[in-house]
């Protein structure tokens, strides 16, 4: 599906970024990934590497609008082009309103919302040349529900799933998509660090009755940024086993 097609994804070091990493590559896609810090990338690269593709990998501190740049120009450099573009990358600082501080609230801010603002207008330019490419943001059903103890995640999801659809309006004129995936409650090695009893209450609100696998994002990832779905933009697919309906 993705042959001869070059996908950035950001925080692609672990979790869901090296789920969607890894799906696309398995499709044909060679690989920019992006981290913090690019040493952590390697198990990603590695098992990309053994399907097959191409992969560069990029440091990258994606609140940071000069870092951002030169990223993207280095990737174009390097491939060529950039096909899709999956803005992954995200932290989460919890704790009631009351009690957080305006350093947590600008961090997730500054990281989840600011981020994919960054990458989406540095990467835009080259696919609006090209009138071709799509864009593949990670909200998440918090952007779409509020959950207590969680404002400034909520709000940065809330923001990414807002600035999805005024993208794919914007650039829908040069064949350019933006969609949005919100995963909900999805089993990762910060997941399953959650009390036992907090997982279980979250599990009795999914009606599939099972916890999603990061491959289940990475498939509706793989749907929104590939030919299956040319005719799809400005769309938000809640990934959560039936919690949000």
């Amino acid at each position: 599906m993705f042959e001869g097609k070059t996908a950035l994804i950001t925080g692609a070091a672990r979790g869901i970024g090296q789920a969607i990493a890894l799906k696309l590559a398995a499709e044909g896609a060679d690989l920019a990934l992006c981290d913090l810090q690019a040493d952590w990338l390697e198990e990603t690269a590695g098992k990309a590497k053994e399907l097959g593709r191409r992969v560069e990998c990029y440091s990258v501190d994606v609140s940071k609008g000069d870092a951002v740049n030169e990223t993207v120009k280095a990737v174009e450099k390097d491939f060529g082009k950039i096909d899709v573009l999956v803005n992954n990358a995200g932290i989460t600082k919890d704790g009631l309103i009351m009690r957080m501080s305006e350093d947590d609230w600008d961090a997730v801010l500054n990281v989840n919302l600011k981020g994919t603002f960054l990458f989406t207008k540095a990467a835009m330019r080259g696919m609006m040349k090209q009138c071709a490419g799509s864009i593949v943001n990670i909200a998440s059903i918090i952007g779409l529900m509020g959950n207590a103890g969680q404002a400034n995640y909520a709000a940065s999801k809330g923001g990414v799933i807002a600035f999805t659809k005024t993208v794919a309006k914007e650039l829908s004129s040069r064949n350019v998509r933006c969609n949005a995936v919100a995963p909900g409650f999805i089993k990762t090695k910060m997941t399953d660090e959650l009390p036992e009893e907090v997982q279980q209450k979250m599990l009795s609100m999914i009606p599939l009755a099972r916890f999603g696998e990061p491959e289940d994002v990475a498939d509706v990832v793989a749907f929104l940024a590939g030919k299956a779905s040319s005719y799809v933009t400005g769309q938000v697919i809640s990934t959560c086993g039936g919690m949000v309906m």
